[in-house]
Order: C-alpha cells, then structure tokens, then sequence
C-alpha cells in the first residue's frame, strides 16, 4: 500500500504554518481542483480535492495534527497489533480522517463541496447521513505522570464527565410509552434543499431543518429524566493504561469511552494527552536517558567503579578509566526508554563533572603540594597583605 503524500505538501505550507495560512492555501486550492471547474479532467480533480480535503481536515484540528506531526501521513500503524493495547483497530494512538466534513468555516462554499461528496448534488447520502446514526463526540483531557511512570509504565484510574444514554427513554429523549415521530417539514430526511448561486454556478445545496434540528424527529412528549436529550450526564471512573515508553505530549486514545452515538451510531473516543514531569536528576531524549555524575578528583585521577542510578531505582556500577575528564560521557547499553513501536530500547548516557575541593584540612594541603612538586607544577602563590 503507497503511503500518502506529506499533508503540508499537499496544501503547499510549512510545517510551522499558522490556521489563517492553513485556510488560505486551502481555499485557494479548493476552488482550483473542484471537480466542476475542471470538466475535461473531472476523475483526476476529484481525487486531488478528495486529498486536498484530507489533508486540511486533520491539519485543522489541533488534537489531529498534533498526532499527525507524531506519527506522519499513514498514522500510528504496528502497536502491538490490532486489537492490542496499540492496535490499529479498537487500540491506542490513531486517529482517522472523517471524509468531508470539516467545512463549516466557509460558508457557501462548503455546502456547495459537503453536498458534491454526498452522492451528487441531490443530496440524498447527506441527508441520510444527517438523520441516520452519527458517531458521538470525543472527548479530551491531560494526564499528569512522573518520569518514573513514564519509563516504566502505569496504570491510572482517572474520573471523566461524559453523556452517557438515559437508561429510562434508551436514547430517544421521548417520555416512556411514546416515540418521536417523523419531522414534517424535512420528511425525516434532517435537512432542507435549496438552489445557491455561486462563483461555480447554480448549484442545489442542503441546509439543516429548523424544526428538527437535523435529527429527521420530533418529540411531542419529552423523557423527565434526561429531558428530551437522550443522554444524561455522568462522571464514571475509567482505567487507563500509559505504556513505558510513552513521551511528553503524546495521546492515548481510548476507543469508544467518549459521548454515546447518537441512533445506533458508535461512541466516541477519548484523548488523553500525556504530560510527563520535570526530574531532578534524569533529562530525556528521544529514547535515551541523559544525567549527570558528580566525581572527586582522586577517582578522576586514580580511576573507580561508580553507583549509577537508574531511573527504575536500581543501581548499575560502571568503571571510569584513570584519568577521566570532566565533561566526559559514558554510556550503559540499553538502560534507556522502550521504543513503543518496537522492542528496542534507548541507552543511559551519564557525564561526569570533576568536583574540586573549597575547604582542605592542613594535612591534604601538604599532600597535594607534594603531588604538585612531582608532577613539576609551579607551586601556588601565596597571598600578600596590602604593606607585603
């Protein structure tokens, strides 16, 4: 399977791009390969509009484009397989990209591209899909954890408000013993049809029915306890597992424990974007674990096997050569962070930082000066009072 073009080569910015930019150069570019403005080439237009869509409909968002920039253009595949903790499919890290919406910035225009991509310019799939099942929103929050857990893994339990279905009315929002009926004003279709004027011509475009409120029912008697919402509002306890491995500012993303679908359509997601706290001893790059070692300058000089601490609180001992610098790096073998994608693992690279002595008793002075006279170093200068 080819691997889909870089999105921000697809809509021509950079990486660094601002919204305004986004939505400019999309703009540009959609009214340049609408299918209707190029009838000598419709299929091959269609396909770039259909990228061109893609592209800005992941970048737009700031949750997408941010596991976008994680993962690149065909997304987080390989986590351990599908349904796995990381699994493509029902698993963490992925995300997806919901065809043609996303246009609702504007205006006429993005009726006119909502209403090509629904089955032609009747409308009819939009109007299906408008009054039939609809996935339900997802949600987002952040998770604080210590370096520790991030290296190691953990599992947290964490308290999240969400919809969840009224168990009295089973979703319809109508009092128990009734049903919605059928909207007469859209026919249950959830969308009205009318004909605009626009820069690519006439063109038949759908609108939301006022009445229902796109839903295609009406509910002549609401349900008492959710109040013709269908949902009510609940704070359950969800358990979450944050692999080792995992990086700051990366999401998990627990599928289907968002807000209820609404008809028959399935839940939504849940983001949770993981943020990792500052340690006082250990940094972190890329996979690898960075710190730095304090010496005395015998065991610079004279060499010694050194207590490393590692970041899962065990200690590994590592033997520094005579002579060692101060600035020197040393590394142990894979005693770094898992590589989640694989079953590699990063290494612990330590330097060390010579420390010199502010106070000597008289008896490590004397010993010093007389390393210094062997080694032919010029002995220090004493200091004179301001008359000599």
């Amino acid at each position: 399977m080819a691997s889909k073009r870089d999105y921000y080569e697809v809509l021509g910015v950079q990486k660094n791009a601002t919204d305004e930019e986004l939505k400019k150069a999309y703009r540009k570019l959609a009214k340049k390969y609408h299918p209707d403005a190029n009838p000598d080439n419709k299929e091959e237009a269609e396909a770039k509009f259909k990228e061109l869509n893609e592209a800005y409909e992941t970048l737009s968002d700031p949750q997408k484009r941010r596991m976008y920039d994680q993962f690149g253009p065909d997304g987080p595949q390989g986590f351990g397989g599908a349904g796995g903790p990381f699994g493509g499919q029902g698993g963490y890290y992925s995300y997806t990209s919901n065809g043609f919406d996303g246009f609702g910035d504007f205006g006429d225009l993005g009726d006119i591209f909502s209403s090509f991509f629904s089955g032609g310019f009747g409308g009819r799939q939009s109007a299906r899909k408008q009054s039939g099942p609809r996935k339900g929103a997802d949600l987002n929050l952040h998770i604080d954890i210590s370096f520790e857990e991030a290296f190691l893994g953990v599992d947290k339990e964490i308290i999240i408000t969400r919809n969840e279905t009224c168990q009295v009315c089973h979703g319809t929002g109508a009092k128990a013993g009734t049903k919605p009926i059928k909207c007469p004003t859209c026919q249950g279709t959830g969308q009205i049809r009318q004909v605009q004027n626009t820069i690519l011509g006439s063109v038949q475009t759908t609108r939301t029915c006022s009445e229902c409120h796109g839903t295609g029912e009406i509910i002549k008697e609401q349900c008492d306890n959710c109040r013709g919402k269908g949902t009510v509002r609940k704070q359950p306890k969800i358990k979450v597992h944050i692999p080792a491995g995992i990086d700051d500012n990366q999401t998990v993303v627990l599928r289907g424990e968002g807000d209820p679908g609404e008809k028959g359509g399935p839940n939504g997601d849940l983001y949770i974007t993981v943020r990792i706290k500052r340690h006082n001893i250990f940094t972190r790059k890329g996979n690898t674990v960075l710190c730095e070692i304090p010496i005395t300058i015998t065991q610079a000089t004279l060499g010694a096997d050194l207590q490393i601490p590692m970041v899962d609180g065990s200690k590994e001992v590592y033997r520094i050569p005579e002579g060692t610098q101060t600035g020197t790096k040393f590394t142990i073998r894979n005693k770094g962070f898992k590589n989640i994608n694989t079953t590699s693992q990063g290494d612990f690279v330590f330097t060390v930082t010579v420390q010199t002595p502010k106070r000597l008793t008289k008896e490590q002075r004397e010993l010093l000066n007389q390393l210094a006279k062997t080694m032919n170093e010029q002995p220090p200068i004493k200091k004179r009072g301001i008359f000599g």
